[in-house]
């Protein structure tokens, strides 16, 4: 007879049989653990912090969760306290629980966001920055993003005019597959690695190189926009044709290749964590993030707080504001210390004209290079009447569309795609079309068959010249290279995310715009300028456009500025950038917003467009230090836990109660977001300016721009310094006038502080929630 403890115990064995087997096919994921400093391992040596880590893995995941076996493939040092593993759920919840761990986040996957721009951006080698800085010869930026793609590229080749690599970078190059580290590096190139451990599973390893070459082309282009040497008769075919030289020529290159993929170039957060880890330990002075980060709150955003630290360190990061307007709220990247960049275009574009029968010729864009369409007009059809509105591979009718001009509405696999698929159907040319919410915008792109982008609006004219003709009838001219003052530069990109700031309304994002529209800069040679794998073409450079572009500009006039000035901390010159930013186009109005044809806001702008020379004597500036964002963080509701995340080892546990207690628009930001709850409503700020100009003796007074429905005082009206580096406080009071003089949902204005030479100029944005005060 079986006793009842055999029965018992049979169940256990049972119970905890079936527990192991449902472990065992519970899937894992890759995690970022963040320790608390304090129970952080501490090893003689940082080889042995991942060994410290994998033992506290080991020790701390109960038998009955650890099958799959956990697997640690990253420890954090700089960019973080911990380390990234391949977890179950259940593990990772478990860690979760224990007394050493602050949060566990899962990893999260993240994608990617010139001949003429040194010239409008006044950065000749004439220019007072350039000569000041030497070309930041000192200096070097980290480029997390898909490698670099050296072989055979003058921009990143070794520079006998250069001296050696400054002696304080401690980086290197790594070689891997098809990347010779010893052929490739040189005193241009002085740092290569990558980091793919968290993203390992979703990379197409037949299309992808183990190691830091460039496969795709974004990372390349970035490192030559930010730090390419100077290399004559540059362009894309006869495109854009003419000198390429990056923002910063003397700076050095150090590329992390954290984003994989040869089409849809994307990487996973531990890894990009991971790179800014590596650039930190490298001591890099700026690093430049063409990355599209999230929205999540500061603590839960693991670039953000590898950003965090990386600036406590003394190094800039510049990151793209994100593609993903014209909405509102859409911005990216958006904690206060970032240099978080929006785009705009430049004085140049390539023009193309959709031709009519009727009459009428209709201006687009294209970058296409081949062999033109003939000067006789061919037949006009709507994809949608042929097959397939987007032009969808094969679901074009062949017989209704060999020989003729298909025009294709957008799908998620891109213009250049709908293009091919037209080719690939037998048709001779095609149009395709940005959206409504684009406004005027179009995209350049580099077809493989005569082309032409349009907007919304001269899609609609098309459209409606083939649904009521009889025999429509088109061709496609291209008319190459324009540079000029119709239309207006610059203005900005209907693609360039905006604020508001959606986690923090008092901060005021993006900061500044910089060109990103229709940029030449290097590419890859293991891929085509259109990413297509039937484009057999290679070239030395592209033209490409989005906030990844716009980017590596700051980047490298960020770098200038750093050497430059390099007492100079990283918010000081982002306050250097954001105070002498313009606001005015060429034709002497405010600059425009492609989207609407209306003068932008500083909610699309920031501060304005970026002015290299200018930045480099703002006469003030507004200086932050780490305890002033740990303070917004308090004021933000953060745990200490929470907080704990963005501190080192080194500092003591964050007692909110003793930081000062104001709310987050006291930072000591060089603009103004203001938000009101009520018509009547008043909020008084204090700033603090710091006298940096070349006058020991200096007086400012404040002039006011105020914003509808607003009224502002500012005390003192007068800054009186009488020593460089001396600082002074003023207040600046912003009063609501009343329900009738409520403008609406914003209203922007500016407040400029001037002693006769130096304008330091400061956005102001008024944010009316009116009755909304409950969402606060």
């Amino acid at each position: 007879m079986t006793s009842l403890a055999g029965v018992l115990c049979g169940l256990l064995l049972a119970a905890v049989a079936g527990a192991a087997a449902a472990a065992e096919t519970e899937a894992q994921s890759s995690y970022i653990v963040h320790v608390l400093n304090a129970h952080a391992p501490r090893p003689p040596h940082p080889r042995l912090l991942a060994s410290a880590y994998a033992s506290f893995l080991r020790d701390n995941i109960p038998e009955s969760i650890s099958r799959p076996a956990p697997r640690l493939f990253y420890s954090y040092e700089h960019a973080a306290t911990g380390f990234a593993a391949r977890l179950t759920a259940s593990q990772a919840a478990h860690l979760a629980s224990h007394g050493s761990v602050v949060a566990v986040t899962p990893d999260k996957v993240v994608r990617a966001q010139t001949t003429l721009t040194p010239s409008f951006l006044h950065l000749s080698a004439s220019s007072a920055l350039l000569q000041e800085s030497s070309g930041a010869t000192d200096v070097v930026i980290g480029v997390i993003d898909s490698g670099i793609y050296p072989k055979d590229r003058a921009s990143f080749a070794a520079d006998p005019s250069l001296p050696p690599p400054p002696s304080k970078f401690r980086g290197g190059c790594v070689s891997g597959a098809s990347f010779n580290a010893s052929a490739y590096c040189n005193n241009k190139l002085v740092g290569a690695k990558f980091f793919y451990k968290g993203h390992e599973a979703k990379i197409d390893w037949t299309e992808e190189s183990k190691s830091p070459l460039d496969m795709n082309g974004h990372g390349t282009h970035a490192a030559s926009t930010a730090a390419g040497s100077a290399v004559a008769d540059a362009g894309f075919y006869n495109y854009a044709k003419g000198k390429a030289v990056g923002m910063a020529p003397g700076a050095r290159i150090a590329a992390y290749k954290a984003l994989w993929g040869k089409r849809a170039t994307e990487g996973a957060t531990s890894d990009i964590l991971k790179a800014i880890d590596e650039a930190i330990a490298d001591r890099v002075d700026v690093i430049s993030l063409s990355i599209g980060g999230s929205q999540l709150e500061f603590y839960q955003d693991d670039i953000a707080l590898g950003a965090f630290r990386a600036v406590r360190k003394g190094i800039v990061v510049s990151a793209a504001a994100g593609n993903d307007g014209p909405g509102e709220n859409t911005a990216v990247n958006i904690a206060p210390w970032f240099l978080t960049v929006a785009a705009s275009t430049i004085n140049r574009r390539f023009p193309a004209s959709v031709v009519l029968a009727n009459g009428e010729t209709l201006t687009g864009t294209s970058l296409y290079a081949g062999k033109p369409l003939s000067a006789t007009m061919i037949p006009l059809v709507y994809g949608g009447d042929v097959g397939s509105n987007i032009c969808e591979d094969g679901k074009l009718d062949t017989s209704l569309v060999a020989g003729k001009i298909v025009v294709c509405d957008p799908s998620q696999k891109g213009w250049a795609a709908e293009g091919e698929a037209v080719k690939l159907a037998g048709g001779a040319g095609a149009i395709v079309h940005s959206t409504q919410d684009y406004g005027e915008h179009a995209w350049t792109i580099p077809h493989i068959l005569p082309a032409a982008e349009v907007s919304f609006a001269t899609f609609e004219k098309i459209k409606k010249y083939i649904s009521t003709g009889t025999y429509p009838v088109a061709t496609i001219k291209f008319h190459g290279t324009v540079v000029g003052s119709n239309p207006s530069s610059p203005r900005m990109a209907s693609f360039s995310s905006r604020g508001p700031n959606s986690l923090a309304l008092q901060i005021l994002k993006p900061d500044v715009t910089a060109p990103g529209v229709d940029i030449l800069a290097a590419w890859t040679g293991e891929n085509s300028p259109s990413g297509l794998d039937s484009d057999k073409r290679r070239v030395q450079f592209n033209i490409e456009s989005g906030t990844s572009m716009s980017c590596p500009h700051v980047s490298g006039i960020a770098a200038l500025l750093r050497q430059a000035r390099p007492d100079w901390s990283p918010a000081a010159i982002k306050s250097a950038l954001m105070t002498t930013a313009y606001n005015v186009d060429n034709a002497g109005d405010i600059i425009k917003d492609i989207s609407t044809g209306e003068a932008s806001t500083p909610f699309v702008r920031g501060a304005g467009h970026v002015d290299p020379n200018r930045a480099a004597d703002p006469g003030l500036v507004y200086d932050v230090g780490a305890d002033d964002y740990i303070t917004i963080l308090c004021d933000l509701g953060y745990t200490p836990e929470q907080i704990a995340l963005f501190t080192t080892k080194e500092d003591p546990p964050v007692d909110c109660s003793t930081h000062t207690s104001y709310a987050a628009d006291y930072l000591n930001y060089p603009a103004f977001s203001v938000v009101f709850t009520s018509p009547d409503d008043k909020d008084t700020q204090s700033r603090v300016v710091r006298n940096v100009g070349r006058n020991v003796r200096a007086s400012y007074s404040a002039s006011v721009d105020s914003p509808a429905g607003v009224r502002i005082k500012v005390k003192p009206r007068r800054l009186r310094f009488s020593a460089t580096q001396q600082e002074r406080q003023y207040q600046i009071t912003f009063a609501a006038q009343g329900e009738k003089r409520m403008p609406g949902k914003y209203s922007f204005g500016s407040i400029v502080w001037s002693d006769g030479e130096h304008n330091v100029t400061s956005p102001i944005a008024i944010i009316w929630l009116g009755g909304q005060v409950a969402a606060m």
